[in-house]
């Protein structure tokens, strides 16, 4: 480590968090100055001073300690894929703890072990890195390892919004996942949200998917490659008090990430390399021809001195080994330089697809399909049946707009009179035509038909929102962190959130707050800015006030009450007045903060 800041000496205690997000705190040990291979202990470390330090047992290259932020992630992405060889008879679980340890050390390398086939794959960014590899194996494991045959390193995205579903219900076990998957922007890799209401799946559980949804590696369904560029967003689920346990989550997002990959229609993107080619004169031609053969784009020549510099991007895959073929036509003089440009999409996707030969149905550990029970027994439904099976309706069924019942009605009574007409002309053609008095059809009769129901109640004025204070902070997460510091901050925050959320929607809005407990005789009414804010007097509560001002606003006026309180809910809608959740309050006022936003953007 480099000290940027302050003294560190053996034995200081150091807390800091694992790459897992775990908690430590552990003792300096030892303290080592290197000067190449060679290093003395020292009892303490400098500003500037760059140190290895022994007994920090959780540590991970580009960590931050102090007031030092982590490093950021390297920008370079690795484009090709060798499967290891050990030379030796070696356990391969043996070796892939030798290959986390250099992976942990270097953030650039990425090692993957492949379940099925049982091999551990490297990807990197060159060949010179195979052999900077077999010769660390060799000096610090004393080991001969080799690697295969290299692959390119290609993802997968979608095309358009889809849907998947996951639904994981063996006996005892429940859970059921919805989500969206969205295509994003290439090079924004994934982004993962929720928009589920907390009345449909607790907090908890939506942090859970949203944990599981980051822990893997999601592979597409074309060639098995891991998926990029996507916002996969929670929109629903569903889970059982009794029988819901943290791993039946695990499981439905899994299938329902995949579920939604085989509904989508699946991108296959391949790496490019951004490439300078520095060729004498007269090989400007081939030069040309041989990136146009690779598929790849190129600006117009430069011309300095007897050499022309042609620079572009071409795709990895046709890019590969073409170093040498540059050394053989200009004889030793061509110099070409390739970095990293990103993944588009395949040039030859049908091609890939065939050497693949990859099935989405025959891989097991990333199956589509989802488990229900019947009978006390669970049993296996395909990935394309899950929605009609699911237990909470699909998102597209749940958006389609159904008919409206007065055109319903008009069906059906066109129907019934058409069948009436039609049984009318063969009972006239059997018994002759019926004469009817046309004075008689037209008599009203002596007594009208009255409703029983209710007449809905016409409300005259303006509208009301009666909103419990301290309810509503101790619900949104952002009051009630704040009210962990200050209270007199989060009633502040709630405030002034309160007023422009009456503006925009013009209502009269009451915000109470509970005073019982202050030596107050009478209540005090505060007018701030737009809205009027209640502190109840001793001996009242908020409930109480907001109860007895609902039933008497209600008669003429309607009047919504914001509180999570279910109680208090069931007394107000006796009440006449509607009820509104805290967290559909939070809604509201997040969408009408967004739409002032826009409008004030646009008027900029």
């Amino acid at each position: 480590m480099k000290i940027t800041g302050g003294c560190l000496k053996v034995r200081d205690l150091v807390d800091y968090t694992s790459a897992d997000g775990e908690s430590f705190s552990e003792k300096v040990s030892r303290i080592r100055i290197y000067s190449g291979a060679k290093y003395r202990n020292a009892d303490n470390a400098e500003t500037g001073v760059v140190c290895a330090v022994e007994g920090l047992t959780k540590t991970y290259a580009g960590q931050g300690f102090g007031f030092e932020q982590d490093s950021a992630k390297p920008l370079l992405e690795p484009v090709l894929t060798y499967r290891v060889e050990p030379v030796c008879d070696l356990d391969m679980h043996t070796l892939l703890s030798y290959f986390r340890v250099l992976e942990n050390e270097d953030p650039q390398l990425h090692v993957d072990w492949n379940e099925q086939l049982g091999e551990i794959h490297v990807s990197i960014m060159g060949e010179v890195q195979l052999e900077i590899l077999k010769s660390i194996f060799k000096r610090r494991f004393d080991i001969d390892i080799d690697f295969g045959e290299g692959s390119i390193a290609y993802k997968e995205t979608i095309e358009k919004t889809v849907y998947g579903y996951g639904h994981y219900e063996p006996l005892r076990h429940y859970a059921e996942v919805h989500l969206k998957l969205e295509p994003l922007e290439r090079g924004k890799g994934l982004r993962f949200a929720t928009e589920c209401s907390e009345d449909t799946l607790d907090k908890n559980w939506q942090r859970l998917v949203l944990t599981h949804l980051q822990e893997k590696k999601y592979l597409g369904v074309l060639t098995g490659s891991p998926i990029t560029d996507m916002k996969i967003t929670l929109v629903s689920g569903r889970a059982h008090l009794k029988h819901t346990e943290g791993g039946d989550f695990r499981q439905a997002t899994y299938r329902a990430v995949r579920q939604g990959l085989r509904n989508a229609k699946s991108v296959l993107l391949e790496p490019y390399y951004s490439f300078t080619l520095e060729v004498p004169q007269q090989n400007v031609g081939r030069a040309i021809t041989d990136i146009q053969n690779m598929g790849g784009v190129f600006s117009q020549p430069e011309v300095s001195g007897e050499f022309s510099v042609i620079k572009g991007s071409a795709p990895v895959a046709e890019m590969r080994g073409y170093q040498s073929q540059v050394i053989s036509y200009t004889k030793g003089v061509g110099k070409l330089i390739c970095t990293s440009d990103g993944y588009r999409e395949c040039h030859n996707t049908e091609v890939v697809l065939e050497e693949y030969g990859y099935d989405p149905d025959r891989d097991l550990e990333n199956t589509a399909d989802s488990v229900f029970c019947s009978h006390g027994a669970g049993y296996n439904v395909k990935w394309n049946e899950v929605p009609d099976k699911l237990h909470i309706p699909p998102e597209d069924k749940r958006r389609q707009v159904s008919k409206p019942q007065t055109y319903a009605r008009a069906e059906d009574f066109v129907r019934r009179a058409a069948s009436d007409k039609e049984l009318m002309e063969i009972f006239e053609r059997t018994y002759g035509k019926i004469e009817r008095d046309k004075y008689y059809a037209m008599r009203r009769p002596e007594k009208s038909v009255k409703s029983a129901s209710k007449p809905k109640q016409i409300y005259s004025g303006v509208e009301y929102l009666l909103v419990d204070g301290y309810n509503i902070i101790f619900s949104w997460d952002e009051l009630k962190k704040a009210a962990n510091e200050s209270l007199d901050l989060a009633r502040s925050m709630l405030v002034n959130r309160l007023c422009n959320y009456q503006g925009y929607k013009q209502c009269e809005l009451i915000l109470v707050f509970d005073a019982y407990k202050v030596k107050e005789q009478e209540r005090v009414v505060e007018n701030y800015h737009n809205i009027s804010i209640v502190y109840t007097k001793e001996a009242e509560t908020a409930d109480t006030y907001i109860e007895r001002t609902a039933h008497k606003l209600s008669r003429e006026h309607k009047v919504k009450v914001a509180t999570s309180d279910g109680m208090e809910q069931v007394i107000i809608m006796g009440s006449g007045a509607f009820r509104m959740s805290a967290q559909e309050l939070h809604e509201d006022v997040m969408r009408v903060e967004k739409e002032i936003r826009e409008y004030i953007a646009n008027m900029k």
